[in-house]
């Protein structure tokens, strides 16, 4: 059975109401801080309380709007990507090249082979670079059958886009839905610490292509064992197995379109590296990119306009998200409570050496993502608080802000996600089914979540 909470707008909102009545009864209180090498840090050891000031309901319902107005350069930028991103998918480009891989399955043993490490690498890089996440479910109605025809079963179709992209959107190293946003919020360089992230992307993704080429060893031996046999025995009947074989393969439009897509992914980082762009360069960029996109691809101005605003409009969801937990900020902020709860968090982290305090700081985000899965979401409502606690506890707020994107590799067995449970009920895989298989990769990404965190930790990155 499903587990059923409130979405994430209702618990957004019912935990600013809960803040607001916080301010009534937890004291105020305030650290002292210091200006350390052009940023603002905390004095360990110098909390001391000072008179509160409660919210009322006035300042609850305005606490939205006064959000929306401090995120707004987030939000902004947020929308643009997002409209952007939706005119490179209106050009079919990436789907034509998925196509053309899966057409050739057929015709090459190497082929055959490459299969799932090429398309769980390109899922990943996708999660990690532009932060693709629904976008993978449609692709499940292509792999379940492109699986089926590897003689493999309807869980692997299902992995290997939607794993692929959920590992690469965790581990991510040019995402600017969670890491940019994340290290803003921290008051860290715009995708500094690459290098290692991209170490963290590059370990994870092959994890996870290791623990499905296993599985697939073992089902192509003996395809009784996998859960899922019997409904793939159904579907083997029904689907139409020479679909991609139909597919007329990419055209020099598709071709120019993912050359231009890779070229923005090179300026965005020599940008950030040399130049030091921010989130405003980063926007103008992706703009550029999209209207370079529109006129290779031939798109009308009516065609472009209608792909970038739905692009827009779908992250208008994610953009009240931002607002609402930035707006839990400013209540806490407004009341003056923001630093007695850190006083009273710090102990739960701090440990005998920084790395057990950074693992547990991913434990924690690991609940919250239970909760808030929304990748930028749950950066705008827990970096405002990891990040000063991170200068408590003896964590760079590098290492912080990685903790906080591991948190995001429970996602695929967390029943709470929109994500998650739209990928299995498009696929037919019942979640307990699902989970039972996921347990053993899941316990994995455990161990390889706090050994990526232990490194970090241990040289103080920044």
């Amino acid at each position: 059975m499903t587990l059923r909470l409130p979405n994430t707008y209702v618990l957004l909102f019912a935990l600013l109401a809960l803040i607001a009545a916080a301010t009534w009864v937890v004291p105020g209180g305030r650290f002292e801080t210091a200006l350390v090498n052009g940023k603002t840090l905390i004095v360990a050891g110098s909390f001391h309380l000072i008179d509160a000031r409660p919210q009322g309901l006035t300042a609850l319902l305005t606490a939205p709007i006064k959000g929306f107005v401090e995120a707004a350069l987030i939000i902004g930028f947020v929308l643009i990507v997002g409209g952007a991103f939706a005119v490179l998918q209106r050009t079919e480009a990436i789907d034509a090249l998925i196509k053309s891989v899966a057409r050739a399955h057929h015709r090459s043993a190497l082929v055959r082979v490459a299969v799932i490490p090429v398309f769980v690498t390109l899922f990943s890089l996708g999660g990690a670079s532009f932060g693709m996440a629904e976008e993978a479910i449609p692709f499940v109605l292509i792999f379940i059958p492109l699986a089926l025809a590897l003689r493999l079963d309807t869980l692997t179709g299902v992995a290997i886009p939607f794993v692929g992209s959920q590992v690469g959107f965790a581990t991510a190293f040019l995402n600017p839905f969670n890491v940019g946003v994340a290290q803003g919020i921290a008051g860290v360089p715009l995708f500094s610490g690459i290098g290692y992230r991209a170490v963290c992307w590059a370990i994870a993704t092959a994890v996870t292509v290791a623990f499905l080429m296993a599985w697939a060893a073992r089902i192509r031996r003996t395809p009784e064992l996998s859960p899922t046999f019997a409904m793939d025995q159904e579907r083997r009947k029904t689907l139409d197995m020479d679909s991609f074989e139909r597919f007329a393969g990419m055209s020099g439009r598709h071709r120019a379109v993912l050359w231009l897509f890779a070229a923005t992914l090179l300026v965005m980082i020599g940008g950030v590296v040399r130049f030091g762009w921010y989130i405003e360069e980063i926007a103008a960029l992706f703009l550029v990119m999209a209207i370079a996109v529109g006129m290779v691809a031939r798109l009308a101005a009516d065609e472009f306009m209608a792909a970038f605003l739905q692009g827009a409009r779908d992250l208008v969801g994610t953009a009240l998200v931002i607002a609402l937990a930035k707006g839990t900020v400013i209540l806490m902020r407004e009341g003056q409570i923001i630093d007695t709860l850190l006083h009273a968090l710090a102990p739960l982290v701090a440990s005998s050496t920084p790395v057990l305090a950074a693992q547990k700081m991913f434990a924690i985000q690991s609940v919250i993502n239970f909760f808030i899965h929304s990748g930028t979401g749950q950066a705008a409502l827990t970096m405002p608080i990891m990040a000063p606690l991170a200068d408590l506890v003896g964590v760079t707020r590098q290492t912080a802000v990685l903790a906080f994107q591991l948190g995001e590799l429970t996602t695929p067995i967390i029943p709470t996600s929109g994500i998650t449970v739209g990928v299995l009920a498009l696929s037919g895989v019942p979640f307990g089914q699902w989970v039972r298989w996921m347990l053993p990769l899941q316990a994995v990404y455990l161990v390889m979540a706090l050994a990526l965190l232990a490194v970090p930790a241990w040289m103080q990155w920044q």
